[in-house]
């Protein structure tokens, strides 16, 4: 089998997740140097807004110039453990440990404005028509290469995964944020270059970029921890171009260092969906040795159960999908049924993964008392209305899974890292992402797309 199994109760819930595994698995493992840099004392810090490059956009309103200065009088308070820090040149020792600059080397921030790369284009898919998926959505077309500005690297893509969120943004669900946006935000590349002031990522290395791309680091969300709630928060494929194309830039302080031997495509699922799928498996507070439903059972959902199973838990598995639902027994569900089925004993705790509204009340009739409900997707369905006494009463918990933090990311990707789940994908050459977002909407994907270039 390729799937994993521990004891209940070696799990808990911190960021180094397996304390002891008994693993039955085909992969290999392979050390993953995470380059976290140090924390210590308050350091100064570049603004938190970063500075608009040809992948960003260039519109600032007068509310995020206030809270810019705010941010550099301190008046916010100190800055957040993850917030970027003022960089200076490193030693060798200094770059292999990621350590930020001492308190006081701070160096002024270039100047904003346009960052140019000469004729150098690349092609790219952005979403020229946001509409249904039929409406042909999705554009190929040529780009300028971009360039790093202050603090960014950028990567030469080598995979990108498709997520669900990348069909809403293409189908209009989700609003565009500017037009021509290219999207795809599960990316495997190398560092082609580096901005002024980068310290951590040298050239050549292998990184993966994930949905968060920036926060502000001084609001009080991010300060107490929470910066997948920051409101100055932006996302990549959907504030910023995404990996839907040769190049694209990023803030290196949200930029995942990756192991070399794995290939682009079993890595790139891990960015988005095993990120928000150990976040929401955090969220919906699945007790020790505990009875999990799965709502749905695409990318995110199929790697998620295997950290449950992991965990202990006893995993059901609610799926439209046949193909799904052979997939989920072979992972080791204990049974697979349909969407709207009952499970066959009451969950202790469940997650919708599903963008499908009408299955919260299905999906919280089948908790026990004192059972949580988590909804995993950045858009869903309008939900029908609920029965105060079947759905919520004897303290039944509905709660959402908004983004995630990049102690979330670190997190995950070091228990991947330690013990690689199975990766469920089907493969697209970067020329059919047209087609690759016709067979995710039609349910014709078992496990994750990834397009290669």
């Amino acid at each position: 089998m390729h799937y994993f199994r521990v004891n209940p109760g070696q799990w808990d819930h911190r960021p180094v997740m397996l304390r002891a595994m008994g693993l039955n698995t085909v992969e290999t493992h392979v050390p993953w140097n995470l380059h976290e840099p140090r924390r210590g004392d308050f350091r100064r810090v570049t603004p938190p807004f970063p500075h608009r490059t040809s992948n960003t956009r260039r519109t600032e309103n007068s509310d995020a110039q206030t809270r810019q200065g705010t941010a550099r009088s301190g008046l916010d308070g100190p800055p957040a453990p993850d917030s970027p820090v003022a960089r200076r040149p490193q030693s060798p020792q200094e770059h292999l440990m990621g350590r930020p600059g001492r308190t006081g080397d701070h160096q002024p921030p270039h100047p904003a404005g346009p960052v140019t790369t000469g004729t150098r284009e690349m092609d790219a898919w952005v979403v020229a028509r946001p509409g249904p998926i039929t409406s042909r959505p999705l554009e190929r077309t040529r780009l300028p290469v971009p360039a790093p500005g202050p603090g960014e690297v950028l990567v030469e893509v080598e995979a990108c995964a498709v997520c669900r969120t990348d069909l809403h943004l293409a189908a209009g669900d989700l609003p565009p944020r500017r037009p021509g946006t290219v999207p795809g935000h599960e990316v495997v590349g190398r560092v082609a270059a580096s901005g002024p002031d980068t310290v951590r990522l040298a050239p050549g290395t292998r990184v993966g970029v994930a949905w968060l791309r920036s926060t502000c680091g001084r609001c009080r969300y991010c300060r107490r921890g929470a910066e997948n709630l920051c409101p100055a928060s932006t996302y990549t494929g959907w504030d910023a171009d995404g990996g839907y194309a040769g190049y694209l830039t990023a803030p290196e302080d949200y930029v995942y260092p990756l192991p070399e031997d794995p290939p682009a495509e079993k890595l790139a699922p891990l960015l988005c969906a095993g990120i928000i799928g150990y976040r929401a498996l955090l969220r919906c507070d699945l007790p020790a040795g505990g009875r999990l439903g799965i709502y749905g059972f695409g990318a995110s959902a199929h790697l998620t159960a295997q950290i449950a199973i992991a965990q202990g838990a006893t995993v059901h598995v609610l799926t439209r999908s046949a193909g799904a639902r052979e997939l989920a027994m072979t992972l080791g569900a204990a049974s697979a049924g349909g969407a709207a089925d009952a499970p066959p004993e009451p969950l202790d705790a469940a997650i919708l993964f599903a963008p499908a509204g009408e299955l919260v009340p299905v999906a919280l009739a089948a908790l026990d008392r004192g059972g949580t409900l988590a909804v995993a997707g950045i858009h869903l369905s309008d939900i029908p209305a609920l029965d105060y006494r079947r759905h919520l009463f004897q303290e039944r918990t509905l709660r959402s899974v908004t983004a995630n933090t990049r102690a979330d990311g670190r997190a995950y990707l070091e228990l991947a890292t330690a013990h690689p789940p199975r990766v469920a994908t089907v493969a697209y050459p970067f020329d059919a992402a047209d087609r690759a977002l016709d067979d995710l909407a039609a349910g014709r994907v078992e496990g994750a797309a990834v397009l290669v270039r």
